[in-house]
């Protein structure tokens, strides 16, 4: 399997400091709502570009099926779960990684807020078929080093605020 890209990565590390940023003021015990709204605000704080809400629909077999909701799509790169529950399952992992192939993306996170340490509660999943489609230089671009410099257009189009 092909190595994430290093601006990937850097987006992916600007996602988790925003969440531990919001764990750190919030501590575990919230409702996911209260999570996802602090951690729109931390990662607008930031400048990075994100979708909240993200209604996805697939086709199966000719038919349109009903749309699936992402709670966080940042860069149009990463799907975001947030969760507030007790213990993170198999269940909880198999949704992001269904909400990955939906969605097309290359990395997913799973943020669980309902742990004491939050690196206790992050989950991390990739989409080898959706990485594969990214050219391996994306790094060596200056324009696309920088998680914030390129502000994808479904992103900016399809930011809600919190």
């Amino acid at each position: 399997m092909r190595e994430l890209p290093d601006d990937l990565n850097r987006l992916s590390e600007g996602v988790i400091g925003a969440a531990i940023e919001v764990h750190r003021h919030l501590g575990p015990g919230l409702l996911e709502a209260v999570y996802e709204a602090a951690l729109c605000r931390e990662l607008e704080l930031r400048q990075l570009p994100f979708a909240q809400q993200v209604f996805r629909r697939t086709i199966y077999k000719g038919a349109e099926l009903p749309a699936q909701r992402l709670d966080l799509v940042v860069a149009d790169r990463i799907v975001v779960e947030l969760k507030a529950v007790e213990k993170v399952d198999a269940a909880h992992l198999a949704q992001l990684v269904s909400y990955l192939r939906l969605g097309r993306m290359p990395l997913g996170l799973l943020i669980n807020f309902h742990v004491i340490k939050l690196s206790q509660g992050i989950r991390r999943r990739i989409n080898s078929d959706a990485l594969s489609k990214i050219p391996s230089d994306t790094s060596a671009n200056p324009a696309s080093s920088s998680a914030s410099s390129a502000v994808p257009s479904a992103a900016s189009a399809f930011r809600s605020p919190c």
